[in-house]
Order: C-alpha cells, then sequence, then structure tokens
C-alpha cells in the first residue's frame, strides 16, 4: 500500500516493530527516528529505508500540520516475487543502521513528484497503480544503490542475539513479549527460560521495575516532568505511570517533583534577624 500522510506535529507516533522494508520520504517538515541506540532526523526532500525487523520510535519535529511523508512498504511476498524473476548473488549490507540514508537521486525527486496526478483528494494513490510504482521505485533505488539489494532481499529472521544486551538497551519499547523473543531470536518459551536464568525475575515484572527505576532517575536528577517521560518510557497513560510509579515509591511522580523543589528551596534559603 502506498501511502501519503499528515500527521500533527505534536504528536509523538507511537514506537513500533517494523514488520515490512518501508521506504519513507518527506514532502514538507521534519521527523526524528530511534531505533534505541541511533538518533536520525530526516527533513523535506530526504529520504531512507527503514528495515524490517526493528524496533522505532518516531518524533514529528516540524510544525502543527506541516508534515507530509511518502510512505512505501515493500511487503515480503513482493520483494520475493521480484527476487526470483532477476535472481542475482547479494552482498550482505554491513551497516547495523535501522534508517539508511539513500543517496540523493534526481530519479527518486522525479518519481515522487510524478505521484501527485494519481493521488486522490486525501493523498493516496489510486490501487490501479499500486504494482507499477512499486516496481518502478525498487528499480530506481537498486539502480542508484546496488547494495540496498543486500537489504530489500534478506528474507531471514532475527538470529539469537545477547539477551541483557538487547533488553537493557530496548526496556522502553512498548512491544509485546513475544515481539521481544522473536528479535533476540528465540521462541517465546526459550526467550522466557533464557531471561529467568539471566535477570532471575519475569520480562513483564521486570521492564515495569526497569522502567520506573529510570523515571525516578529522570525526574530526581534530571528534572524531568511526569508528563514528558512516561510516554517515552513505555506507558501508555499518565495516569497508569502515575498508578505503578507511586505502588513502587509510595509517593506519586508530581509528588518526588515536587519534594525536590521544596528540599532544594530550603536548603537555599538563610535566616534572617
Amino acid at each position: 500500500m502506498i501511502e501519503k500522510e499528515e500527521i500533527h506535529a505534536a504528536e509523538i507516533l507511537t514506537e513500533q516493530f517494523i514488520h515490512d522494508h518501508v521506504f519513507l520520504y518527506v514532502s514538507r517538515g521534519a521527523i526524528q527516528c530511534y531505533d534505541g541506540n541511533k538518533n536520525c532526523t530526516f527533513k523535506a526532500g530526504e529520504y531512507c529505508i527503514a528495515r524490517k525487523n526493528r524496533l522505532a520510535r518516531y518524533k514529528i519535529e516540524s510544525g502543527k500540520d506541516e508534515f507530509e511523508p511518502v510512505i512505501f512498504c515493500f511487503d515480503e511476498a513482493f520483494l520475493k516475487t521480484r527476487w526470483e524473476k532477476n535472481k542475482k548473488t547479494t552482498i550482505k549490507f554491513r551497516s547495523p543502521d535501522t534508517f539508511v540514508k539513500i543517496k540523493p537521486n534526481k530519479l527518486i525527486s522525479d518519481f515522487i513528484f510524478c505521484l501527485n496526478p494519481y493521488s486522490d483528494s486525501s493523498g493516496k494513490n489510486e490501487i490501479t497503480f499500486e504494482n507499477g510504482k512499486y516496481e518502478e521505485l525498487l528499480i530506481i533505488l537498486l539502480k542508484n544503490q546496488p547494495e540496498l539489494a543486500g537489504i530489500l532481499f534478506d528474507f531471514g529472521v532475527p538470529e539469537k542475539i545477547n539477551l541483557e544486551e538487547f533488553m537493557n538497551r530496548n526496556f522502553y519499547f512498548n512491544v509485546s513479549i513475544g515481539r521481544f523473543a522473536f528479535l533476540t531470536g528465540r521462541s517465546l518459551s526459550t526467550f522466557k527460560r533464557d531471561f529467568k536464568t539471566l535477570f532471575n525475575d519475569t520480562p513483564n515484572h521486570w521492564l515495569v521495575q526497569k522502567r520506573l527505576q529510570e523515571a525516578y532517575f529522570l525526574i530526581d536528577k534530571k528534572k524531568k516532568k511526569p508528563s514528558e517521560i512516561y510516554l517515552d518510557l513505555g506507558f501508555e497513560a499518565l495516569s497508569h505511570f502515575s498508578y505503578a510509579f507511586k505502588k513502587q515509591f509510595k509517593l506519586t511522580p508530581t509528588g518526588l517533583a515536587g519534594l525536590k523543589k521544596t528540599t532544594t528551596v530550603k536548603r537555599g534559603t538563610k535566616k534572617t534577624n
């Protein structure tokens, strides 16, 4: 499906698992993308490939109603068909980056420009043009950067990786335990067993505790407001975050923030006669 979407600037998009390789072109505005390790910002006229089987979080950086992306999702079935038709030896893509920047190319800019006549009033492209446009974009990308074949035609699944390192880097992503298991190259049962051996805890309990500890640190030491951090730490609602925080630390997040301010004021106050 080809989509041309508008997203409000203040909205922080829900973090997600990237199911398919995605081509992202920013027509207007800017977007910040984060994969748990690296931040990338894409501005108007820039584009990238977001790789499948990765975790990602997005934040719109442009003004309200000023962000407009063009998105192509290359599903595995489509790519396998194209690979079968033109089987070639593909070189493994070496970069670990989730968001792979594409070299500037006039063919891509012209391609995006030519989509406009096929778009309806909502920005969606007519269904009859989908396959042809996908094919056209794929050809342009591979002609521009042949090494992208190492990404687009890689049909493997995540291999077993260091569980402790992965979880400590990605604990704030709000995805299912099954998704964490898949991304670390494990079945759900093996993931739970390995997790128990490593952390002496269940995944769900450990995740909540880890997020709450980080929240305490950010409020207490970094002076962050609860409303600024709860989404970034994997909590879906401020009320749920506040409830869990109070249950753990016997005071609310705002209570901790207020306590810190009061202590600071008292220490800085001098006696007067």
